[in-house]
């Protein structure tokens, strides 16, 4: 965070008193002397971003597939040396422009773009725990509660969060949390996804690639996201806040407390 004088006016009365900004920097993602991505994102957990950027991706299917991560944060660039350049021969690219409203760069294997594999765990949660891991993960987002310009991400299994992260950007908060699994070989199967963001279709796409069978958000959803939900059979939870929430699709495996 970086500290800056403003004017604030509350009511009729101008004050001149300082605010705390968050840290935004473009991280460049490099491997194989290839520019894959800018990033726009927080200057934390650098090497996370970059490892859950290139598996949700689809660039690498393990963490054994990177060799070397090395972060020049001068530059602020991700050169990343995998063990296996060739796999990016075999690459479809696609550029996209989120519903965050800037452009994301996905690749994909091109028999994965045909795949829509659906997530089979049954993972029977209580709807008690989604309200208490909620209401744990904003308490955790400090970086939020003195910026408010900041998404959070965590992993959680049905009794408490595992691991958590923040970003400016949602897609980015998302990719170091599962950074931070793929190093800590953190099973994703059996585990919840909880997301301070709205889950668009893209965010589906990244729980799908991990294989959460459940992803809660205090945010909505949108309808494609919801569609895709329910055509892979992950457990779409939106709008948690306080005791209530919505399920968009597989409700079955949400139980009463």
């Amino acid at each position: 965070m970086e500290k800056f004088k403003i004017t604030k006016i509350k009511s009729n009365s101008f004050e001149i008193t300082e605010d705390s900004v968050v840290e935004e920097v473009p991280l460049k993602i490099v491997t194989g002397n290839k520019e894959l991505a800018t990033l726009l994102c927080t200057p934390r957990d650098i090497e996370d971003l970059a490892r859950g950027f290139l598996f949700t991706s689809g660039l690498i299917e393990k963490l054994s597939d990177i060799k070397k991560v090395n972060v020049d944060k001068k530059n602020w660039t991700a050169y990343i040396e995998l063990k296996d350049d060739s796999i990016l021969k075999d690459m479809v690219f696609k550029q996209v422009y989120t519903s965050g409203g800037g452009k994301a760069a996905l690749y994909d294997n091109a028999i994965d773009i045909l795949k829509r594999e659906k997530i089979t765990a049954t993972l029977p949660v209580k709807h008690t725990v989604i309200v208490t891991l909620m209401a744990d993960f904003l308490k955790r987002s400090q970086l939020f509660l003195k910026t408010g310009a900041a998404h959070s991400a965590a992993i959680a299994n049905d009794q408490n969060i595992l691991a958590f992260r923040e970003d400016i950007g949602r897609h980015n908060a998302i990719d170091k949390i599962i950074g931070h699994s793929l190093k800590e070989n953190i099973i994703l199967e059996d585990k919840i996804l909880i997301t301070s963001g709205r889950i668009s279709s893209e965010i589906l796409l990244k729980a799908q690639k991990c294989k959460f069978p459940v992803i809660a958000s205090k945010g909505a959803p949108t309808n494609q996201a919801v569609k895709l939900a329910r055509e892979i059979y992950i457990t779409l939870v939106g709008f948690v806040r306080g005791s209530s929430m919505n399920i968009y699709s597989v409700p079955e495996r949400i139980k009463p407390d």
